[in-house]
């Protein structure tokens, strides 16, 4: 199958800012491969774990970054700069002894899940890989974890996600508001930009377009084969504030010639995929262009205590809806200050498994299929095989007994069959409805999948 250059859903200011029509043959395959796996997990880990606070956007100091009540927050005092003082401090604590990647790697393959984001520096600069640039990293003799020999996350990361099969993606803050050149660091922040007029100051600017670039190579040289870099912080862009994205591409395919870039938010030839964030954002149908959501397990993207995660069967049916609109779903968990799971993050994943064991084949490498979804049924697609998903009513509702297929029915005498159970099942028909009548016993819980063949178009 290809990946569709122009669905006819596709949106016009969607269209006009993807310039898919210079997309080389190449990029269109490897967005082919990327759409086959459907499931990710993203990871923001990092010091501020030991707080409990989410990454980074706490030291911005808007209005809405900060809850009142964070623990962390009252501690401080409510005092800005102390805030900010203990926030940094954090790196030094931040000794994840129970870090373990390939736990990580076996938990996230038993959930079907195909590959992996991790923040090598979110927003607040701090770089879960050995750099030569900063000392605000995980690798700098200050910080307790520098001496274990893990201590290059990120490298250990991908290379046990990478002995698992999955595919690697990097993500990376263009903003850096550890940066003397970006933000002044005795002054309290509001805001994301740059605290000073880089028209007025274009040799600060220079500067740390420097910086970023040096980092740029540095993970696209030290750090193993990579299919994604996951570029954040979209208000970092031309004509504003350029850092030259054309010459980062040309250098980090240089090194992986069939790398994906996903600047979000900025539109043109490296933003390759499209990346909603969170359920909120879910779109009604299909972009008719390759798209992930980024969709948090548990509220905030870092780790914050007591935070509960959504139920399986919440996160299973959000698969299944993305799925069924052609998109992927790049789940995300923070890990804890010690380097685990929260349990809960656990017991989700193992029970996403679960049902995975059974149904993972209507959701790798399909396609969706209109009209994607009628009442509790969604659909996806391999060529002229179909699959069609029964959502469950609620938590304890049982399988139903039967469903009536009317959109999207089995051709005639195709037979009709259920993953994970055996033989066909019966079909009669209701004028043009198919109505199936479902197995006396559930294979999974949560949804159920019917496939069968449709007639060809």
């Amino acid at each position: 199958m290809t990946t569709p250059r122009r669905g006819d859903i596709l949106d016009a200011t969607t269209a006009a800012y993807l310039c898919t029509e210079q997309y080389p043959d190449w990029l269109w395959r490897k967005l082919d491969r990327f759409q086959d796996w459907r499931f990710g997990l993203f990871m923001h880990w990092g010091p501020c774990s030991l707080l409990e606070c989410d990454n980074s956007w706490s030291l911005a100091e808007n209005e809405w970054s900060r809850p009142d009540t964070l623990k962390p927050w009252v501690e401080a005092g409510k005092d800005p700069a102390v805030y900010r003082r203990n926030y940094l401090a954090a790196a030094t604590r931040f000794n994840p002894v129970k870090f373990c990647p390939e736990k990580w790697a076996e938990q996230a393959q038993y959930a079907g899940m195909k590959y992996v984001v991790l923040t090598s520096k979110h927003l607040d600069g701090f770089c879960l890989f050995d750099t030569a640039t900063t000392d605000y990293r995980i690798t700098h003799p200050s910080c307790a974890f520098s001496s274990n020999p893990r201590a290059n996350i990120l490298k250990e990361v991908f290379s046990a996600f990478r002995a698992k099969g999955f595919g690697i993606g990097c993500y990376f803050s263009k903003p850096d508001w550890h940066s003397p050149d970006f933000w002044d660091q005795d002054k309290v922040k509001h805001g994301q930009f740059p605290d000073y007029d880089i028209a007025k100051d274009p040799a600060r600017w220079q500067r740390f377009v420097a910086f970023t670039h040096r980092q740029f190579e540095e993970l696209m040289t030290g750090y193993g084969a990579i299919d994604i870099l996951w570029l954040d912080g979209g208000w970092i862009r031309k004509p504003d504030y350029d850092i030259d994205i054309p010459a980062v591409a040309r250098m980090a395919r240089s090194h992986h010639p069939e790398l994906l870039m996903v600047d979000r938010t900025c539109g043109g030839l490296y933003e390759n995929v499209i990346t909603p964030e969170q359920m909120h954002d879910m779109p009604a149908k299909p972009y008719g262009h390759p798209w992930e959501i980024c969709v948090t397990m548990a509220t905030s993207w870092g780790y914050v205590g007591g935070e509960a995660q959504k139920p399986a069967r919440t996160l299973i049916h959000l698969l299944i809806d993305v799925v069924a609109k052609d998109g992927n779903l790049l789940l995300n968990v923070g890990p804890r200050a010690d380097g685990t799971f929260p349990p809960e993050v656990e017991d989700r994943l193992r029970e996403i498994g679960d049902w995975m064991r059974v149904n993972a084949e209507a959701i790798h490498g399909t396609r969706a299929i209109r009209p994607y979804q009628e009442g509790a049924i969604r659909y996806t697609r391999k060529g002229s095989v179909v699959y069609a998903i029964i959502l469950s009513a609620d938590e304890q509702a049982p399988m139903p007994m039967t469903v009536r297929i009317e959109q999207l029915p089995p051709a005639a005498d195709a037979p009709v069959h259920m993953l994970g159970c055996d033989g066909p099942l019966p079909v009669t028909r209701d004028g043009s409805v198919a109505v199936v009548t479902l197995p006396p016993r559930a294979p999974c819980r949560h949804a159920w999948t019917l496939r069968y063949e449709v007639r060809p178009e």
